[in-house]
C-alpha cells in the first residue's frame, strides 16, 4: 500500500469558467490557470504521482508546454491513472476537501464523486468529495483550493 497526499490552489477571475472534478459549476468567476485550472483535480494527480514517487503534476504536464493551454483536468487524470496502473497500483480510495468561501458546492458533490469513481473505475464507495470554507480567513474569497489524500494499493 501507498499513500499520498496533494493541495493545490488557484485565484478567482473574471472570463473563465468553473470547473471542479470535471462538473462546470455556474459561477460569475472561474479559476485562473494553464489548463483548466480544476484545482480539485490538481491535488488529487499530485497526491496519486506522490503515493507512486513520481514527482507533481508540474514535472508530468509542465504549464510551460503550450500543449497544456487549456488542457481539460479529468484527461490529464487519466494520464496520471495509466502511471498508476501501469505501476501495478489500484485506487483504495481518496479524500478530497475542497477550501471555498463562495460558490456552494453541496449540490455539485454527488456528480463530483460520480465523475471520479468513472475516471477511477471504481466503486463511489471508495470517492469522498467533502467542501469548507475558512470562515471568511485564508483565501477569503479570492480563490479555491484543494487537499487530496489518496491510499494506492
Amino acid at each position: 500500500m501507498r499513500i499520498g497526499i496533494g493541495y493545490d490552489v488557484h485565484r478567482l477571475v473574471e472570463g473563465r469558467r468553473l470547473i471542479l472534478c470535471g462538473v462546470e459549476i455556474p459561477y460569475e468567476r472561474g479559476l485562473l490557470g494553464h489548463s483548466d485550472a480544476d484545482v480539485a483535480v490538481h491535488a488529487l494527480m499530485d497526491a496519486v504521482l506522490g503515493a507512486l514517487a513520481l514527482g507533481d503534476i508540474g514535472k508530468l504536464f509542465p504549464d510551460s508546454d503550450p500543449q497544456y493551454k487549456g488542457a481539460d483536468s479529468m484527461k490529464l487524470l487519466d494520464t496520471v491513472i495509466g502511471k498508476m496502473r501501469g505501476k501495478g497500483f489500484s485506487l483504495g480510495n481518496l479524500d478530497i476537501t475542497i477550501i471555498t468561501e463562495k460558490p456552494k458546492l453541496s449540490p455539485y458533490i454527488e456528480q463530483m464523486r460520480q465523475n471520479l469513481a468513472k475516471a477511477f473505475d471504481c466503486d463511489i464507495s471508495q470517492i469522498s468529495v467533502k467542501a469548507t470554507t475558512e470562515e471568511g480567513l485564508g483565501l477569503g474569497g479570492a480563490g479555491i483550493g484543494a487537499n487530496a489524500a489518496v491510499l494506492l494499493e
